[in-house]
């Protein structure tokens, strides 16, 4: 891999997580302490309000989780190593990357 498309993955990872930070930032407010007050809002309501935190917490761990493959992946453009497969070794096709540019295995070894 030439280092234009090198740089150029970086840009797309960087861009990623700035989009991440955009949703954790938007998905704050859900993740906020559901009041208990039935005087305030009634049982259903409530109920209603802890399943969209618990949805916006699961969001925010799926976000987390695709955050520390963007790191690695940044990690290992630093190294040299982006765009080779972890396990074979061998280059990593830039379809594949392009869909998903913190993939670190090749097809073959990523299907097991």
């Amino acid at each position: 891999m030439n280092e234009s498309e090198t740089a150029r993955f970086r840009a797309l990872i960087e861009a990623r997580l700035g989009e991440l930070d955009d949703e954790d930032d938007r998905g704050a407010a859900g993740q906020e302490t559901v009041a208990l007050d039935q005087q305030a809002i009634g049982r259903l309501s409530r109920m209603d309000a802890l399943q969209n935190q618990a949805m916006a917490k699961a969001g925010h761990a799926r976000r987390q989780a695709e955050r520390t493959r963007l790191h690695a992946a940044l990690a290992r453009i630093d190294e040299g190593e982006f765009g080779y497969c972890e396990d074979c070794g061998e280059e990593i096709a830039t379809g594949r990357l392009e869909l998903d540019p913190a993939a670190g295995k090749c097809i073959h070894c990523a299907a097991g």
